[in-house]
């Protein structure tokens, strides 16, 4: 089986951030594009890229990990696997997708010290939403600058 990896970084964020330059030097054939505008534009933008993929690894960091949440509720079929990083789902636009029930391996890290997308909430919506989930809370802040390179992502990358 081959798997599509994607990242898709947070609102004020880019392909080339801290994220995003880590992938491409450990993962050089991960999908790592710049996402701009309103969320209805970088979804169109999303969708266009990921039209023809299955088997997907989605990674996601805050505004990019509810582009992923989205993305796979709509298209669960597509997705083997989700990884989301301080995920904006408390956010209104998640509103609608709050009675769906995502029924594939999806993998939390949020910053106990987050100030920008709160735990509670958020842990909350996704406990609720993705049936088969690890949600870590970790001693860092919103963008995980402290704990993001330390995490096995050779291991959360793969999908047996």
């Amino acid at each position: 089986m081959s798997v599509t990896r994607l990242f898709i970084h947070g609102l004020e964020s880019s392909s080339q951030g801290t994220k995003g330059a880590f992938f491409l030097e450990k993962y050089p054939d991960m999908i790592i594009e710049d996402f701009r505008g309103s969320l209805e534009e970088r979804m169109k933008k999303l969708n266009k890229i990921l039209i023809d993929k299955r088997d997907l690894i989605l990674i996601g960091s805050s505004f990019g990990g509810l582009m992923a949440a989205i993305f796979t509720c709509n298209n669960e079929d597509k997705v083997k696997k989700l990884i989301l990083l301080a995920p904006a789902l408390n956010l209104k636009e998640f509103e609608s997708y709050l009675e769906k029930r995502i029924n594939i391996p999806v993998v939390i890290y949020h910053g106990k010290n987050d100030n920008v997308v709160p735990v509670a909430p958020v842990r909350e919506i996704a406990r609720k939403i993705f049936t088969s989930i690890t949600y870590n809370v970790v001693d860092d802040d919103h963008p995980l600058r402290k704990t993001f390179k330390s995490f096995n992502w050779s291991e959360l990358l793969n999908f047996q």
